[in-house]
């Protein structure tokens, strides 16, 4: 095994099968989402880091969410976009094995952050008088650090469990980074162990957390349609229909690539699917969670009359 390993030294990723226009083209839109995402994120960790006024629980949770996508974005798109102008597309095996790692972990966070951001929203509305106790700072620190510990470890089973496979040939994947079940698929040996982890974590960090969203957000949409001002009820309404629809794109996209049978989604499918994780969501998430919000948007004014008037 060792041996059959250590003759496999680099991968080959294949990328998008497209001509050197449409490559082109690929990179310039890529590197503008790129680019968003980078700014987008950054704008809301820099202004939560500037206004005391968004230090709460609410905010502390986007910041990390924040981090979660610009690490995710910059993890696989970097590689996407030189590949995109290079003709020899190769990656050593151990920063692979490394990409794969810290792409399941950071999509693995990614998933439990987002129940903790609809469980504060729920405490938020449905429980407004205890929200200062149960949203503790204590509490709020021990979610977080939970959040990316468990995705941490996740991801490291995973990264375990392929590391005991031999590698010896072919050496292509077809893929625009080191994606897991890529991977898998130029194994030697049998997979069937690491499908079925895969199948079940995707149960536990999916399926889970996707249904503790929905719980969250039905008690919510109940507590809205109490609330007597038709202006605050569609104030709510608009911001938990928003982080939904952010929400089903991440979950659904990801239930599909790891849960549906292999034969309904061909390669080129799953690279679509991928895109949504290392692009649009990363991009999409400070859209919908930060600079549609009225306090984001009051301190970005300030902080930009500030430096205007220097």
């Amino acid at each position: 095994m060792t041996e059959n390993q250590t003759s496999i030294t680099e991968f080959i990723l294949l990328g998008f099968p497209v001509g050197l226009r449409v490559r082109m083209l690929l990179f310039g839109l890529f590197s503008l989402f790129y680019a968003f995402t980078l700014l987008g994120n950054g704008a809301i960790l820099g202004l939560i880091c500037l206004d005391p006024q968004l230090h709460t629980p609410m905010y502390f949770f986007l910041s990390h969410l924040a981090i979660v996508d610009m690490s995710y974005a910059s993890n696989n798109v970097p590689k996407m976009l030189a590949n995109l102008l290079s003709k020899k597309r190769t990656i050593f095996f151990a920063p692979c094995i490394l990409q794969t790692f810290l792409y399941m972990a950071f999509a693995h966070t990614e998933c439990l952050i987002l129940v903790v951001m609809s469980y504060d929203r729920y405490v938020a509305i449905c429980h407004p008088l205890h929200y200062t106790v149960i949203m503790s700072w204590t509490a709020c620190t021990v979610q977080v650090i939970a959040s990316w510990a468990c995705g941490s470890l996740l991801a490291l089973v995973h990264v375990v469990l392929l590391l005991r496979l031999p590698f010896c040939g072919p050496h292509e994947i077809n893929h625009f980074f080191c994606e897991l079940l890529s991977v898998l698929k130029l194994a030697c040996e049998d997979t069937r162990l690491n499908h079925v982890v895969i199948f079940a974590a995707s149960v536990f960090i999916l399926v889970g957390p996707l249904c503790l969203v929905l719980v969250s957000y039905t008690r919510i949409l109940f507590a809205i349609l109490r609330i007597q001002s038709g202006e605050g009820r569609r104030k709510a309404f608009s911001t938990c229909s928003s982080h939904l629809c952010v929400v089903g794109l991440f979950f659904g996209s990801a239930i599909v690539m790891y849960m549906a049978p292999k034969s309904s989604h061909p390669e080129e499918q799953q690279k679509v699917l991928s895109l949504f994780y290392s692009l649009f969501n990363p991009m999409l998430n400070p859209l919908i969670y930060s600079l549609r919000n009225t306090e984001v948007k009051g301190t970005l004014w300030r902080v930009l009359w500030k430096q205007g008037s220097v």
